[in-house]
């Protein structure tokens, strides 16, 4: 039970998931020794007994049905397999997804988020700025369509290499719209244009650019970002509001000791 409660523990976990986390960082950087091959194992058994553990003490419907514990989990169940390139010889197997799989488990330092206060509020407002954002999402993605098969259709001959199939053409105009290096793009096509084409290009792809760059993507962000902190701004207008009629009884108040008041003087 006491061990059970030490792989459960939630500090414990998380430096385990740092050690792992640059455990990978240094097999990718080409430093692999015994050692770290040693503590990547060590990380996985772990990573095993923990999923057990939680499994024994939650119950399996009440350990999948937590969001961190179903990522967790089908991270640990995706690296098992990275056991056998220790075991197994390289010679016999293809080896090289088993070791894609390894690495997912960086993953689990996504765990490390969920420690910061208000996270869940972020997270919250993240989603839902998501779902109001969705229809500016969906016509900005409809242009970016729009302008990259009308310019697949022009130019696939001129410069294949940016619009030789829509998917390429897509990824091209997106390109444009984020401003960075749009002009490579249209300058690529000055060897296979005269001066006169040349020009009229240009003025096409600047009209991309400021559509979908300057006005666009800006119209998106600012939609976005507006979504993020529209549930602060209701707090804040709820807030006024309790204010409002705080304000409008205690002015009804005063009109009441102001009529009593006048009343009395009268008798008086």
């Amino acid at each position: 039970m006491k061990n059970r409660n030490v792989f459960t523990s939630e500090r414990f976990i998380l430096m385990i998931i740092i050690i792992n986390s640059i455990v990978i960082f240094l097999q990718e950087s080409g430093l692999d020794s015994p050692i770290i091959s040693i503590l990547d194992v060590l990380c996985t058994i772990i990573f095993i007994i923990e999923m057990i553990s939680r499994h024994i003490a939650l119950g399996v419907k009440g350990y999948w049905k937590v969001g961190w514990n179903r990522m967790d989990g089908l991270l640990v169940i995706l690296s098992i397999p990275s056991l056998v390139s220790y075991v197994m010889p390289a010679q016999l197997f293809d080896l090289s997804f088993v070791l894609i799989l390894r690495v997912l488990r960086v993953f689990r330092f996504f765990r490390l988020i969920h420690i910061f206060p208000n996270f869940g509020a972020i997270v919250n407002n993240l989603w839902k700025a998501l779902k109001d954002s969705l229809p500016i999402f969906i016509g900005f993605f409809i242009l970016v369509v729009v302008f990259a098969l009308f310019s697949c259709a022009i130019f696939r001959e001129a410069s294949p290499q940016y619009f030789g199939t829509p998917m390429e053409a897509i990824y091209s105009i997106f390109r444009l719209c984020t401003i960075e290096g749009w002009y490579e793009i249209p300058d690529s096509l000055s060897h296979t244009l005269s001066a006169g084409q040349l020009a009229w290009v240009r003025i096409y792809f600047i009209v991309i650019l400021i559509a979908g760059g300057v006005i666009g993507l800006s119209f998106v962000n600012s939609i976005f970002v507006d979504a993020m902190v529209s549930d602060n701004n209701d707090d804040l207008e709820k807030e006024v509001d309790k204010l409002n009629k705080k304000i409008d009884a205690l002015s009804e108040n005063i009109k009441y000791l102001q009529d009593c008041l006048e009343k009395h003087s009268t008798r008086t």
